[in-house]
């Protein structure tokens, strides 16, 4: 039966693969703007005929059609929500294996439990879209939750300031490591894996190595106790929280530009896009919500840990790479991220549930991320990737 399990997870992994790789229109960069469907002919003057040409423009074509007078294309749909097809699918496999899979308290501690991972994850796809990589948003989560619980518990500080002062050990993180990446040119992946290691270094110096719990209360209630229709408040900020991102990139002018800059940094300058000023905020945007992913980690488990939590570096890039397949296809989008990392997330617990080794987590966390990956590859047409 876990065999059986194990090769419908992969056949609905490839059959998505083949989705994108036989989706009919050439999808945008994913850093940089997605590319609109080509306008349709514009209708003839009054008083003259519409051509054959006019009517073939206005009737549905090859793989269309029409609902409420609006045009909805079969291959585009395909390719937006094939992954939001293969969550059902999922959630249908395990349910039919064990049907506690599919009862609400069991979908509500998932979507509570990974709620901070997407928190993760969504601050990880600013700096990617921008085209920088930052490995150390797992290891700022860690010092921010550490620094909310020892200046909450040993301290006694109230939990607002302890707050504060995580959100601002955040922003100085993301401001060292945008210093260091944009004045000494050096490459993200170097600078934040070595920022990486250190704040795992820090998180153990300033705790002792001890774990920190017995947080206030309240921090507890409005995270994961507090619920609606079953679903813990976290749920909810993190919706919240993808709402305001999608609007950043989708409408305003700062994250039009970010894009821009994702796409072409040369053609962004010489546009008159400040290059670094962008990428420094993508990079310190990103590690302060890293920051608060880890005050609502400490939220959720009422302690704090300085060596827990430090493969989530794999999981939020693998639900960001994931996503870029999804919704906005070709392009890190925050819905898309949501549902990446909420699939993934459904994917470990159906073999848990079933009864399977914990290692399969692993396999399942990174061998998402390297079909993810060759995903967005396919949607691009397999074009070189120079970060």
């Amino acid at each position: 039966m876990l065999i059986a399990i194990i090769l419908a997870v992969l056949v609905i992994l490839a059959a998505i693969v083949v989705v994108q790789q036989r989706q009919g229109q050439a999808a945008a960069p994913i850093i940089g703007v997605n590319r609109p469907y080509p306008p349709r002919p514009a209708p003839p003057p009054p008083g003259l005929p519409a051509s054959d040409g006019m009517r073939a423009a206005v009737e549905p074509g090859p793989g269309d059609f029409v609902i409420g007078g609006i045009l909805f294309n079969t291959k585009t749909i395909a390719q937006k929500y094939a992954l939001l097809f293969a969550w059902a699918a999922v959630v249908i496999v395990f349910g039919f294996a064990n049907s506690a899979f599919v009862n609400w308290s069991n979908v509500t501690t998932i979507f509570g439990s990974q709620s901070y991972i997407v928190v993760l994850t969504l601050g990880l796809i600013l700096p990617l879209t921008a085209g920088d990589f930052d490995l150390s948003v797992a290891a700022t989560m860690i010092v921010s939750a550490m620094t909310v619980a020892i200046l909450n518990v040993w301290y006694e500080w109230p939990l607002l300031p302890a707050m504060l002062v995580a959100l601002a050990a955040g922003a100085a993180i993301g401001a060292v490591n945008a210093f260091l990446i944009l004045y000494f040119r050096i490459h993200s992946l170097i600078v934040t894996l070595g920022m990486q290691t250190l704040l795992h270094g820090i998180a153990i110096w300033i705790s002792s190595s001890q774990t920190v719990t017995n947080v206030s209360f309240p921090l507890i209630k409005y995270v994961i106790v507090e619920r609606i229709a079953g679903l813990s408040y976290i749920f909810f900020y993190v919706v919240i929280l993808a709402t305001v991102i999608w609007y950043f990139l989708q409408y305003t002018a700062q994250g039009r530009r970010l894009l821009f800059v994702g796409r072409g940094r040369e053609v962004a300058r010489l546009s008159g896009i400040r290059v670094d000023q962008v990428r420094a905020g993508a990079l310190i945007a990103c590690s302060m919500i890293a920051a608060l992913a880890g005050i609502l980690l400490v939220g959720g488990t009422g302690s704090a840990e300085p060596v827990a939590q430090r493969g989530m570096v794999l999981f939020a890039f693998a639900g960001a790479f994931m996503g870029a397949t999804a919704i906005t296809p070709g392009r890190f989008n925050p819905w898309g991220s949501f549902i990446g990392v909420y699939f993934l997330a459904f994917c470990v617990s159906g073999m848990q549930i079933v009864g399977a080794p914990s290692f399969v987590q692993d396999f399942i966390y990174g061998g998402g991320l390297i079909i993810a990956v060759a995903m967005s590859q396919l949607a691009l047409k397999r074009q070189q990737q120079n970060f």
